[in-house]
């Protein structure tokens, strides 16, 4: 039996996947700030997602869901009861606006949670 067709097969399968796997990150794509003071997180954390365009649309991410911004403080609720870590990390575009963020940060608190960290990236050189 001549397994030089299968393994040529594989070897396919395997250059397929490893090129296409980079490309399927899910989400939303933001320009995340920049920061020199940033902190490692260590806990399995919740991230909410503010795209640039929050202002005409009124729509976050909250992990992999959207969820419009009037439910949004019973969604967190739900996520945040079973959890000791009553933090969440934002992820805003860098071009949006500040009261966007502070619109979300004031859900994120009315629906239990205690502390509010932003995302950031270190800066480019």
């Amino acid at each position: 039996m001549n397994v030089v067709p299968l393994v040529d097969v594989m070897l396919v399968l395997l250059i397929i996947f490893m090129v296409t796997a980079p490309m399927m990150q899910q989400g939303l794509a933001v320009n995340l700030p920049q920061s020199r003071r940033a902190t490692p997180v260590t806990a399995q954390p919740v991230y909410v997602t503010v795209p640039a365009d929050f202002s005409q649309r009124r729509v976050v991410q909250l992990d992999k869901d959207d969820v419009p911004i009037e439910v949004l403080q019973e969604r967190v609720r739900q996520v945040m009861l079973p959890r000791e870590d009553k933090s969440v990390f934002i992820r805003a575009d860098g071009g949006g606006r500040i009261q966007d963020l502070i619109t979300v940060m004031d859900k994120l608190k009315e629906g239990g949670v205690e502390k509010v960290g932003v995302v950031t990236t270190p800066p480019t050189k």
